[in-house]
């Protein structure tokens, strides 16, 4: 039961889902992996992704997880099954989580879309949409800009803004009322997103449904963390520490005073 929850993400995306890990189940360990030298994953192909996943859950493998966390959507949509394959634990990604939430949040039946190429050229949302809800009207839109603008920590700024109005502010217009951020990185930038697409469009972030299907997966097999230490976690990552660690805590915020974390430099492929 002390065993930790491995989180893995192409960068610093996936820290939108351990902070959601983290409220929702404040007694368990984490190990994340942020694979910030080979960010973004969107424009390569499904072989690259699966290779580079593969490489990071046998790197995670020597922290004994119970339990795996693909953070990013990319990653999901074409490495989930092999993945689930290849190790004795359950693998929760994000895609399906991100989908149901859509699927109850929505009223006019038109959900959106946003996600890296590779994503959104996969459709796995739609497959997933309409798996729980046939008659889905899907809008799906590649924003490949918008996951370097997160990795350089430039989230916040004027340039940030204006990317995303001229990526998707033409979508303001359509018939969703639900918009899915399908890449963990894309919460970063909601605050912008939300302004740019109204206050008519529900923005959808899978990290709260992620983290709760994780708690429902751990509790059915009786590994829940108990509640009698306090989890070091260690967070990991491929590329530039400092800025990551930097990212890293603006995002965390108030989790960071909860639980102490180590940090950790590695190269990896």
């Amino acid at each position: 039961m002390q065993q930790p929850i491995a989180i893995l993400d192409s960068g610093v995306g996936g820290l939108t889902v351990a902070k959601e890990v983290m409220r929702q189940l404040p007694h368990e360990k984490i190990v994340y992996f942020g694979d910030t030298a080979r960010a973004p994953y969107g424009p390569r192909s499904p072989e690259e992704i699966t290779r580079f996943t593969r490489e990071i859950v046998d790197y995670l493998n020597q922290f004994r997880p119970k339990m795996i966390i693909i953070a990013c959507n990319t990653s999901t949509a074409f490495a989930l099954e092999d993945i689930r394959r290849r190790v004795g634990v359950p693998v929760v990604g994000v895609i399906k989580p991100g989908a149901r939430a859509a699927i109850g949040r929505t009223t006019s039946g038109c959900v959106g879309v946003i996600g890296t190429e590779g994503t959104i050229r996969s459709g796995a949302y739609e497959q997933a949409l309409k798996e729980l809800s046939p008659h889905i009207q899907v809008i799906s839109k590649a924003c490949p800009l918008f996951v370097p603008l997160v990795e350089k920590g430039h989230f916040r700024s004027s340039e940030a803004y204006k990317t995303i109005r001229e990526s998707i502010g033409h979508l303001r217009n359509s018939a969703m009322d639900s918009l899915i951020l399908g890449c963990t990185h894309y919460p970063f930038l909601s605050e912008m997103i939300e302004e740019v697409m109204g206050p008519d469009i529900s923005l959808i972030s899978s990290a709260d449904e992620t983290a709760r299907e994780a708690r429902v997966i751990l509790q059915e097999n009786g590994e829940l963390a108990s509640g009698y230490q306090i989890p070091v976690h260690q967070f990991l990552c491929s590329g530039e520490p400092a800025l990551f660690r930097e990212i890293a805590q603006q995002w965390l915020g108030q989790q960071l005073e909860l639980a102490p974390i180590v940090w950790l430099e590695l190269q990896i492929g």
